[in-house]
């Protein structure tokens, strides 16, 4: 695996299709967007615009930055409105979930997490299990607001010590609590390591 592009490009970022309880969520999810457009960079998400992922997308647009929006037909009035969807630079409407996730992979240079449920989980566990895999080497970020994470965070250490994650190595999101910290660590991340394209070929077999 070869590094092809010399910079960051686009952010990933996974969150709740809901606000939750915590007006912190929804904030930390505006000032993240707000964060990826200021550093001239792109936004990859799941399309929603309610919630925290309605949240991240208006950050981006109203600082001038490009939204991908990739979601499933299916849920496109589940998580968003045919009109509010109108205002993403770019959308794309997958068959299902298994294609969302993977152009979403595809497009991204780096994955952020921001609170949210068991669909949010899910999608950065696969991203990590990639990550242990070989796969690719993308840097991945829990946005760890109030603590969001940390019972998933405790659950990692455990399984690791406990010898499950056989190449913990390979499995090293990092942890940041302040949303203004985030992309200058990806950047940092990104510029330590060696091979973050990952395999296309293996990850579309997946």
């Amino acid at each position: 695996m070869t590094k092809n592009i010399s910079t960051i490009r686009s952010i990933c970022v996974y969150c709740g299709s809901r606000p939750g309880r915590d007006t912190a969520y929804m904030a930390a999810g505006r000032a993240l967007g707000q964060s990826i457009a200021a550093h001239g960079l792109a936004l990859v998400y799941g399309g929603g615009t309610k919630g925290i992922m309605g949240a991240v997308a208006k950050g981006v647009l109203d600082s001038g930055g490009h939204v991908t929006g990739i979601i499933p037909e299916f849920l496109m009035d589940m998580e968003a409105t045919h009109d509010s969807l109108g205002d993403l630079s770019e959308l794309i409407i997958t068959e299902d979930m298994h294609q969302r996730k993977h152009k979403m992979f595809e497009r991204a240079d780096a994955f952020v997490t921001l609170p949210g449920g068991i669909g949010t989980l899910e999608e950065i566990v696969e991203i990590m299990t990639w990550g242990q895999l070989g796969r690719h080497e993308k840097p991945m970020v829990f946005a760890n607001i109030n603590d969001f994470w940390k019972p998933m965070l405790d659950l990692l250490g455990h399984m690791t010590d406990e010898g499950f994650v056989h190449t913990a190595h390979r499995v090293q999101p990092m942890v940041i609590d302040d949303i203004e910290h985030i992309i200058p660590m990806i950047m940092d991340r990104w510029a330590e390591t060696d091979a973050p394209e990952g395999d296309a070929s293996v990850v579309s077999k997946m």
